[in-house]
C-alpha cells in the first residue's frame, strides 16, 4: 500500500476545521493534522507534511503571509469564503497550488488534493528573478554532457544574442526552463529580470490579469492598480511554459501584444509600450492543436520564430551519470548524510532505465536512493527502478 498523504488544515473555524477533519478522514489515502492558527501551524506542523490547506482571512497571521512564511516548502491550497481575483493572483505568485471558495464540498476538496499530490511541478506557477545572475550561474544549471546537448546550447547561444522569440519543446522533464535561463543568462538582457508563468497551473479566469495586469478598480476588491507579468519582465525575458494550453479566447491578446510591443491592463483605457523578449516552452503537439482550431497558427509563427527541440533523457544517457552524481553530492550534503556514491551496478541500472519522466524523475530516483541507502556505496537496489 502506497504511504498516505499528510495533509495539514489551518483554519481558524472550530465548525469548519472539525467538518474538514471528520469528511478527509472518510479518505484511507490522507493523514490529516489540524490547527487553529497559522502561528499554530508555524509552531507545531509536522515536517513531512505534503500539502497545507489553509483559511486566508485568519487573526494573527493570514493565509497569504502564512504561504510567504513557508517560502515553498510544503504544497498550498487556499481556501476563503471571500475569494477575490487580487487575492488569488498574489497567492500564485506565493507558489500556492489551487484555492477553494467556501462553501464547497469534500468531494470538491479531495479532488483538488488529489490533482495537487499526484501533479506535482517542476516550478511554481509563477517565478520572477529579479537579479538572474545571482540567483543561479548557467554554468552550472546542466550538470551532464553529451553530443546532443552541446548542439542545443549552441542553437541556444546563437538565439540567445537576439530577440528573436524562442519555442522549447520537448516532453515533460527534459528541462525546458533551464534552456529558457540559459537563453536569457547569454542574452544581452541578462542583468533585467527573468520571469517564468506556467500557463497549466493557473485558472483561466486568472491568467489574463496575471499577464497584463490590472487597474484600481477593474473589479471588485481591486483597490490599487497591479502590474502583470508582462511589466515585471520590463527590459528581461518573459517564459510562458506550457503555452499550448493557453486559453484559444487569450491567444489574440497575446498575439496583439507580441507584435505591437505594447499592451493593456484589464480595466484600463491607455496602451503602452514594453520590451520583453519572449522565451515560450510546450510538451503539446501545437501542429495537431492548429488543426483542431485549438491554436492559432499565426501566434504559433510569431512565438516559433527559433525552435529549440529538446529529446527525452533516454536519448542523452550520456549526460546521466554527471546528473546523477551531482544530484547525489546535494543531497547528501543538504541531509548531512556524509560521502555518498554511485556502485557499478546502480550507475548500469541507471544507464540502462528508460526515463519516461525524463530528467525530473532521475532527480527523484536519486534523493529517493540518498536518503534511504543505509550505506556509502548506493547499490541497484536502493534504486527502486
Amino acid at each position: 500500500m502506497s504511504a498516505k498523504t499528510k495533509v495539514s488544515i489551518v483554519e481558524d473555524d472550530i465548525n469548519m476545521r472539525k467538518s474538514l477533519e471528520f469528511a478527509l478522514s472518510e479518505y484511507e489515502e490522507f493523514e490529516i493534522k489540524c490547527f487553529k492558527s497559522a502561528l499554530d501551524a508555524l509552531k507545531k506542523m509536522p515536517e513531512d507534511t505534503d500539502i497545507v490547506v489553509t483559511d486566508i482571512n485568519m487573526p494573527g497571521m493570514d493565509g497569504l503571509a502564512f504561504a510567504k512564511e513557508l517560502a515553498g516548502k510544503y504544497d498550498i491550497v487556499i481556501m476563503t469564503g471571500n475569494a477575490t481575483l487580487s487575492g488569488a493572483i498574489e497567492s500564485l505568485r506565493l507558489g500556492v497550488r489551487d484555492f477553494l471558495t467556501k462553501p464547497f464540498d469534500a468531494d470538491a476538496l479531495v479532488a483538488v488534493l488529489r490533482k495537487v499530490r499526484d501533479e506535482k511541478p517542476a516550478s511554481k506557477a509563477v517565478k520572477i528573478i529579479e537579479n538572474p545572475s545571482d540567483d543561479e550561474p548557467n554554468k552550472s544549471a546542466f550538470f551532464g554532457s553529451s553530443p546532443v546537448l552541446e548542439a542545443l546550447l549552441k542553437t541556444a547561444k546563437k538565439a540567445a544574442v537576439t530577440d528573436a522569440s524562442v519555442m522549447i519543446n520537448g516532453q515533460s522533464g527534459v528541462g525546458k526552463e533551464l534552456f529558457a535561463r540559459f537563453i536569457h543568462e547569454n542574452s544581452p538582457r541578462s542583468s533585467a529580470p527573468f520571469v517564468a508563468i506556467n500557463m497549466a497551473a493557473i485558472p483561466e479566469n486568472l491568467l489574463e490579469s496575471e499577464l497584463y495586469g490590472y487597474e484600481k478598480g477593474a473589479f471588485t476588491d481591486a483597490i490599487a492598480t497591479k502590474k502583470g507579468l508582462f511589466e515585471l519582465a520590463e527590459g528581461g525575458t518573459l517564459f510562458l511554459d506550457e503555452i499550448g494550453e493557453m486559453p484559444a479566447n487569450l491567444q489574440a491578446k497575446l498575439l496583439r501584444v507580441i507584435q505591437e510591443r505594447e499592451l493593456m491592463r484589464v480595466g484600463g483605457s491607455k496602451t503602452f509600450k514594453i520590451n520583453v523578449r519572449i522565451v515560450s516552452a510546450t510538451n503539446a503537439d501545437l501542429s495537431g492543436k492548429i488543426k483542431n482550431g485549438e491554436f492559432r497558427e499565426d501566434l504559433f509563427y510569431r512565438l516559433n520564430t527559433i525552435p529549440l527541440n529538446v529529446p527525452p533523457l533516454k536519448e542523452r544517457k550520456d549526460e546521466i551519470e554527471g546528473i546523477a552524481s551531482s544530484v547525489l553530492k546535494r543531497v547528501s550534503s543538504s541531509y548531512n548524510l556524509g560521502t555518498k556514491k554511485l556502485g557499478k551496478d546502480a550507475l548500469k541500472a541507471l544507464l540502462a532505465y528508460d526515463y519516461p519522466g525524463n530528467i525530473r524523475e532521475l532527480v527523484s530516483i536519486i534523493e529517493r536512493a540518498a536518503i534511504l541507502s543505509e550505506s556509502e556505496e548506493i547499490s541497484k537496489s536502493d534504486l527502486g527502478i
